[in-house]
């Protein structure tokens, strides 16, 4: 649904996107993170037409973004960090605006009113005028004007920006739902935003996309090998003679040893299916088991080494 290869756009002597490429499809939520300044509002400037590219090509549901900018804006639907909202409208009022200006014809128009209101969880305020919204009923307003063309795409830019924590979730939980027929592009700095709600992940920073896959394959790149603590009952020498001839096991730590239960830190190769394969050990050596479970690397861990790792 969306192809960008080699981007690039500079501000003066500032680039402010570094010959970026990415693939989206349809059917995924995915999370364009990265710092403050790092380049995500400004690649989405540029998928929406906002802004044109220096270099490098993208196109959206088949539409190049620099020669067919009207044919791919029917295509999306966009909520700026600031939604385009008009406080002294009622929503209902707002909602008929924005039909017309996506030329929706007449026929359709109240039924797409309705339907956005449902997906959007408006129907307590229909009645009131934007101004009269709380900020979370706001945003619910601004992502209802993304989807009153029943788009196939949604670009969200910090979605959740200046939200308190319930209205937070309300809002995750609308992307999540919506991700499931669209495709959801979003941008955020905030970690638990990705890790909640996305199914891919891009992290950008100083212009560059720095990392590219699920939570679980940035957690497994960062780490470059598994490692699991398991606690087993039985021989400890007969135990320790059996970890040194796995050779999936690069390492071994004994960190506990109670009343019969030896317990270890174990390193493995990585995609080694580790744990699986220790239990398997256990099993068929009759030993008994008392705890098995894999060390995850925190997604702010990942993302932390690799903005660090461009910024030295």
């Amino acid at each position: 649904m969306i192809e960008v290869r080699e981007l690039t756009k500079s501000y003066g002597t500032t680039v402010a996107v570094d010959q970026v490429s990415f693939d989206a499809h349809a059917g995924e939520v995915l999370g364009l993170l990265g710092p403050n300044g790092a380049g995500k509002t400004t690649t989405m400037r540029i998928l929406t037409c906002y802004l044109s590219a220096d270099a490098g090509s993208a196109t959206v549901a088949g539409y190049d973004v620099f020669e067919e900018s009207f044919e791919v804006r029917k295509q999306i639907g966009y909520l700026p960090e600031s939604a385009p909202l008009y406080a002294d409208m009622g929503v209902i009022e707002y909602l008929n605006f924005m039909t017309q200006v996506r030329k929706l014809p007449k026929s359709q128009r109240r039924e797409r009113i309705r339907a956005v209101i449902d997906i959007c969880g408006l129907e307590d305020v229909i009645q009131k005028d934007i101004g009269e919204l709380s900020k979370g009923y706001r945003q619910r307003v601004g992502l209802a004007q993304s989807l009153i063309h029943d788009p196939p795409i949604l670009i969200l830019d910090e979605p959740t920006s200046g939200l308190d924590p319930s209205q937070i979730i309300e809002i995750r939980n609308l992307i999540k739902n919506i991700g499931q027929e669209k495709l959801v592009l979003f941008s955020t700095h905030i970690l638990p935003e990705v890790s909640a709600t996305c199914s891919r992940i891009l992290i950008i920073n100083n212009g560059k996309i720095v990392a590219n896959g699920t939570p679980e394959e940035l957690a497994a790149q960062e780490k470059g090998e598994e490692i699991v603590h398991i606690a087993i009952r039985g021989s400890q020498d007969a135990i320790e003679a059996q970890l040194n001839e796995l050779e999936f096991v690069s390492q071994w730590n004994r960190v506990d040893t109670d009343n019969g239960i030896v317990g270890y830190q174990i390193h493995a190769a990585q995609g080694s299916d580790a744990a699986e394969a220790l239990f398997h050990v256990v099993v068929k050596n009759g030993w008994s088991l008392t705890e098995l479970r894999q060390e995850s690397v925190d997604l702010e861990d990942v993302f932390l080494n690799l903005t660090d790792k461009e910024q030295v």
